[in-house]
């Protein structure tokens, strides 16, 4: 199927970058506060990031060449672009951001270029605008702020708790018979409210519960994901691999325990070097050089701990592939797949009972040089008018006991139910 385009102009897009001055006030607003409600886009990380807003390109594809097809959508898009960069900071300049399906097929995936974005690193604030001709910069000032979701309640989605534990148990029982090592399953939740949900309201809340999460907004797909699946920056790749899971208490020493019981844990340990292994044997081919840790770290978060391990490496062939094509070349990993993966893939498509839609695909923005950070859609949701999908899943192996990743399930739903809540 061919890609489908919006706001593809005969003539180059003008995109200026310039900083805005430490005595505006508006540099140390948060980033959030700046953002309307119409087309609103984000990519947060402890106070810094960008927003953004508008649209003055966009393309959606669909299947298995949905990677191939953005990127070179996208690269024909650089090759005409006017870029007057001031700034020169990863994120200035022109960017387009986007969030990609879990499958082949079905799936819709998307890459936006904003009007408007807002960047913050490292002290330096800047606008960009980005139109078909010259565009006369907006007059920043704070948004009318979100609206709490009205009245809003929660529903099992395809499978409730009881069906879902049947299939956890079925995927066990494959595994033990030899048929692969691990699957990743997901179940959806589905929240209704009585007005359309203005998903800043989430994005404010999780951008200050999880800080040390990337906080993403793009074409309805939100949420606060702990996970990295590639960072591209100056010919340095970085990818952070989580698996592994466990619930907090809310008690710190009981928590400590149990991290260190995690550490030991030869399922979690087992289910984590999966996933590290596939994440390095997907970077080798573009890399020189790479650092794999032996062991993991244990990541906290507010609500569950993960087995952590950041993979990094340097790109040799930094000139000819992006950050997208390497998020395409990890896609999926083991972490959201599982091992061996076309195997595992097919078994998540057979017995898992829904349709991911971008849930565990890879979400994030990329600049001109190709250049950029996609996360792992985890901790996430779709946002429909008055409806949002709410998604979460577990690594399964073979001690896999259903009703411990029920509960791994519920605990990974907490950070989006508790935002909509307004908690």
């Amino acid at each position: 199927m061919s890609p489908s385009r919006v706001g593809d102009v005969s003539s180059p897009l003008v995109v200026r970058s310039v900083p805005l001055d430490l005595s505006d006030t508006l540099a140390d607003t948060p980033l959030l506060d700046l953002l309307p409600q119409d087309a609103p886009v984000a990519w947060l990380r402890r106070g810094e990031g960008m927003v953004a807003w508008g649209v003055a390109a966009e393309v959606r594809t669909r299947g298995v060449t949905r990677f191939a097809d953005a990127d070179k959508w996208w690269t024909e898009l650089v090759s005409r672009a006017v870029v007057h960069d001031a700034v020169d900071e990863p994120g200035s300049g022109l960017v387009c951001f986007g969030t990609f399906a879990f499958a082949d097929d079905p799936g819709d995936s998307v890459l936006v270029v904003p009007q408007v974005i807002v960047g913050r690193r490292a002290g330096t604030t800047w606008l960009t605008t980005i139109g078909p001709e010259e565009t006369t910069a907006p007059d920043l000032g704070l948004a009318d702020p979100a609206a709490a979701p009205v009245d809003i309640t929660f529903a099992d989605g395809a499978l409730d708790g009881e069906r879902w534990m049947a299939v956890v148990a079925d995927a066990v029982a494959r595994i033990n018979a030899g048929g692969l090592e691990k699957v990743v399953l997901a179940r959806d939740l589905i929240a209704t409210a009585d007005a359309p949900v203005d998903v800043r309201w989430p994005l404010q809340r999780l951008s200050e519960h999880y800080p040390m999460c990337w906080t993403f907004h793009v074409d309805g797909l939100f949420g606060a994901s702990p996970e990295m699946l590639v960072r591209r920056e100056r010919g340095l790749v970085t990818s952070r691999v989580l698996a592994g899971t466990i619930r907090r208490t809310g008690d710190d020493s009981a928590d400590l325990a149990l991290a260190a019981t995690l550490a030991r844990s030869s399922k979690d340990l087992e289910e984590h070097e999966y996933a590290v292994r596939s994440v390095a044997e997907s970077l080798e081919p573009h890399c020189s050089s790479m650092n794999v840790p032996e062991a993991p770290f244990v990541l906290h978060l507010p609500n569950v701990m993960h087995l952590a391990t950041d993979v990094a490496g340097v790109v040799h062939d930094a000139a000819t592939v992006s950050s997208l094509e390497l998020a395409a070349s990890l896609h999926p990993s083991a972490a959201v797949g599982g091992t061996p993966t076309r195997v595992a893939v097919e078994l998540i498509a057979e017995i898992e009972g829904m349709d991911r839609g971008r849930y565990a695909g890879p979400a994030g923005w990329m600049d001109a040089d190709g250049d950029g950070e996609w996360a792992i859609a985890l901790r996430s949701a779709e946002v429909h008018g008055a409806t949002v999908r709410l998604f979460a899943g577990c690594g399964i192996v073979a001690d896999s006991d259903p009703e411990a990743e029920l509960a791994e399930a519920q605990a990974k739903f907490l950070p989006v139910r508790d935002a909509l809540a307004g908690s």
